[in-house]
C-alpha cells in the first residue's frame, strides 16, 4: 500500500489526514488498515511508540462507525491519562469532517460527572484508562455490551501498572462476538496470557519504528561500580551544559532517590513517579515540556504520554529488565531528524546484556570512559568563555552603571579581572572536581583524536571585557 487513497477510507477521513500532512502509510498502518477494513479477525501488533499505531487502529475504527447509532461501538483502553487524551485528540482530528461522530475520553483525575454527562449524549468511540472505565461500567453509565471492537493500546504498560484485573472485568462485559486488537511494545508473558484468554486465533504483525531514530542515536555505555552510578549521572550533566534529557530508573524508590540527590546538589531536575497526584504530575510534565527543567528522572510507566521531540540524552541509570524496553527508551531521543545520545550505566557482569541488545536490534554500543574532573572543568570553562564571547551587549541598559563599575574594578589588571569573573562562575566545579577520582572500572581505554589548535584571538581591553561579563 503506497498511499492512503488505496485504503478505501471514507473521503472525509482522507480529506482530514491529507490536510494533516499524511501521505504514505507507515509500516504498521500499511499492514493493519487493510486487515481491519476487510476482516473482523483479532489482531496482535508489536509496535513501539512513534510507529503511527494510533492511526493504524483509529482510521479504520472511524470509517467503520455507524454514525446513526449513538451507542459505543469502539472501546480503546490505554494506561495513562496523557495517552488517553492524545489518542482522543488524534481521532478527533481524523474525523473532523464527519458530522455526528462523537469521541470521548474517560480517565481519572477529572470530573466523573462531566464524563457521565457526555456519555448520556452518546459516544460511538470511547477512549479510557482501565480504572475510570471500570468505574463507569460499574455505575452503569458506560454500556459496552454492543461494542464491535476493543483496542488494548500499550498492553504491556497496562499490565505493568497492575491493571490486569480491571482489564479482565472490562473485557468480560463486552460481547462474545467482537474484534479485539492488541498493541504492545513488548510481548511479555503477561501480555501473552491476555492474548490466550481473550483473543481468538489472532493474526500477528510486527512493525519497525516510523522514524529513523536508530540511525540518529549514538549508543554509549559506561562501566562503573554500582555505588558510583549517581556520580556518573552528575558528570554526564556537568560535561553537557545544554543537556535536556530523561534519566530512567527501574523503581519508584530509585527514581525518588536519584531525583532528590540531583535537586539537593543544585541541578535543574525533578521526578515523575506513581506516587504523584495527577496535579503534581501535570505540573512536572508541563515544566519539562517548557524546558524549565533540564533533567527528568522517571520510571518507564510514569513517562508514558510524555512525548518530547528534542531530547538530547536518554540515560539508563541501570539496564531495564526487558531488552526491548531499552530500544523503546532510546527511541525518545534522536527524533525529528536530530541527533541524540542514549547512555547505559553498567557494571562488569552486564556486558553480556549489552552484547545481546547489539545482536538482537543491530545496535552498536561504544564504551566510553566517565569524564574526569579535568575534562569537566575544561568543558565548563570553555562553555563559559564562549558564552561571554558571544553575548550581545546592550549599551543602553548597562551604560549608566559603567562609570561606577569601572571605578570599582580599576585596581584590577586585565589578567586579574578575567580570573575574578571566571572564578565567580567556575569555583563550584573547580572545588568539587579538584581531587575527583577515576571511577571507571578497568578495561580498554578509549582513544581520542588530536584537537586542532585554536586560532589566536586579538587581546581585548579591560573595559571591553567588563562589558561582556556583565551582559
Amino acid at each position: 500500500m503506497d498511499n492512503f487513497k488505496q485504503t478505501r477510507l471514507h473521503p472525509d477521513i482522507l480529506k482530514a489526514i491529507t490536510k494533516m500532512g499524511f501521505e504514505t502509510p507507515t509500516p504498521i498502518q500499511a499492514k493493519t488498515i487493510p486487515h481491519l477494513m476487510a476482516s473482523a479477525h483479532d489482531l496482535i501488533a508489536t509496535a513501539q511508540t512513534g510507529t503511527g499505531k494510533t492511526a493504524a487502529f483509529g482510521l479504520p475504527s472511524i470509517h467503520l462507525t455507524d454514525i446513526e447509532d449513538r451507542r459505543t461501538q469502539t472501546l480503546v483502553l490505554c494506561p495513562t491519562r496523557e495517552l488517553c487524551m492524545q489518542i482522543t485528540k488524534d481521532l478527533g482530528n481524523f474525523s473532523k469532517y464527519i458530522n455526528g461522530m462523537n469521541i470521548l475520553a474517560v480517565y481519572g483525575g477529572a470530573s466523573i460527572q462531566a464524563q457521565i454527562k457526555s456519555l448520556k449524549k452518546g459516544a460511538q468511540i470511547v477512549i479510557g484508562t482501565p480504572g475510570r472505565t471500570k468505574d463507569l461500567i460499574k455505575r452503569k453509565r458506560l454500556d459496552i455490551s454492543h461494542v464491535a471492537r476493543v483496542v488494548l493500546d500499550e498492553a504491556d504498560e497496562m499490565l505493568t501498572m497492575g491493571f490486569k484485573k480491571d482489564l479482565e472485568m472490562i473485557l468480560a462485559q463486552t460481547p462474545q462476538e467482537k474484534q479485539t486488537l492488541l498493541f504492545s511494545a513488548t510481548m511479555s508473558k503477561r501480555v501473552v496470557e491476555i492474548t490466550k484468554s481473550y483473543m481468538n486465533n489472532p493474526l500477528e504483525i510486527a512493525a519497525a519504528r516510523m522514524n529513523i531514530a536508530a540511525e540518529n542515536v549514538q549508543h554509549i555505555y559506561y562501566m562503573v561500580n554500582a555505588k558510583d552510578r549517581y556520580e556518573v549521572i552528575k558528570r554526564i550533566i556537568d560535561i553537557n551544559p545544554g543537556i535536556y534529557g530523561i534519566v530512567f530508573c527501574r523503581t519508584r524508590r530509585e527514581t525518588k532517590e536519584v531525583a532528590n540527590k540531583l535537586m539537593h546538589d543544585g541541578y535543574n531536575a525533578d521526578t515523575l513517579h506513581g506516587d504523584l497526584s495527577q496535579m503534581q504530575r501535570d505540573e512536572v510534565m508541563g515544566r519539562f515540556r517548557n524546558r524549565q527543567l533540564q533533567i527528568l528522572v522517571a520510571t518507564d510507566v510514569a513517562a508514558r504520554g510524555l512525548d518530547v521531540d528534542d531530547l538530547s540524552h536518554v540515560i539508563n541509570f541501570n539496564l531495564p529488565d526487558d531488552d526491548e524496553i531499552y530500544v523503546h527508551r532510546s527511541g525518545r531521543t534522536g527524533r525529528a531528524g536530530k541527533k541524540g545520545i542514549s547512555i547505559i550505566i553498567i557494571h562488569t557482569r552486564e556486558v553480556r546484556k549489552i552484547r545481546e541488545i547489539e545482536k538482537k536490534f543491530s545496535i552498536t554500543f561504544i564504551r566510553e570512559t566517565v569524564p574526569s574532573g579535568l575534562d569537566i572543568c575544561k568543558k565548563r570553562l570553555y562553555t563559559l568563555i564562549g558564552k561571554v564571547e558571544n553575548v550581545e551587549v546592550d549599551e543602553q541598559q548597562i551604560g549608566q552603571f559603567m562609570p561606577d563599575i569601572y571605578k570599582k574594578l580599576e585596581w584590577l589588571e586585565r589578567e586579574e579581572l578575567i580570573k575574578h569573573f571566571v572564578s565567580t562562575e567556575f569555583n563550584r566545579y573547580l572545588s568539587y572536581y579538584k581531587n575527583a577520582r577515576d571511577i571507571n572500572i578497568s578495561g580498554d581505554s578509549m582513544g581520542g583524536g588530536k584537537k586542532q589548535a585554536r586560532k589566536a584571538k586579538p587581546r581585548r581591553s579591560t573595559e571591553y571585557l567588563i562589558r561582556r561579563f556583565l551582559c
